[in-house]
């Protein structure tokens, strides 16, 4: 069995749970355990967030007005991008790009990266080559209820 979609989404609020409800609604009917598709709900929905919020200045001057987020489910695996034309991620003190400090504590914001990397197999936080913007990848070993109607084989 393989699934895959993609959307362009405004970088609005309104936007987050949109993708997130897409999501759920495939991983749904595509019979994977609850869990499994909470996680990657949660996951989803902060990488979104993240677009939304940092995903601004495209670069050319003018605002970057969309990101793109894409769903694979495919075989026992679910992969899930989301890429922005945002100013990408900056590199902390000569290290890779796009390294997630922990938050302190008491802060409202800046969890976003460590929770994807928590709920998450493999995660991959950078950018495209060549292109502006940022790219938030990552990827779950999928469970099946029992009998489920489209499980892998």
């Amino acid at each position: 069995m393989s699934i895959w979609w993609s959307l362009h989404l405004r970088r609005e609020a309104a936007s987050v749970p949109l993708a997130r409800r897409l999501l759920i609604g495939t991983m749904e009917t595509a019979g994977v355990d609850p869990d499994i598709s909470f996680d990657l709900s949660v996951a989803l929905s902060e990488a979104c967030a993240n677009a939304v919020e940092h995903g601004g200045d495209d670069g050319s001057g003018g605002p970057g007005e969309a990101y793109r987020v894409t769903a694979y489910l495919d075989g026992e695996r679910c992969r899930i991008e989301v890429a922005d034309t945002g100013p990408g991620f900056p590199t902390a003190a000569g290290g890779p790009q796009g390294v997630a400090r922990p938050a302190h504590p008491e802060a409202e914001s800046g969890r976003g990266l460590c929770l994807i990397r928590e709920l998450a197999d493999h995660v991959h936080i950078g950018g495209t080559p060549g292109c502006a913007g940022a790219v938030v990848s990552f990827d779950k070993i999928l469970k099946w209820r029992e009998n489920a109607p489209l499980v892998a084989v």
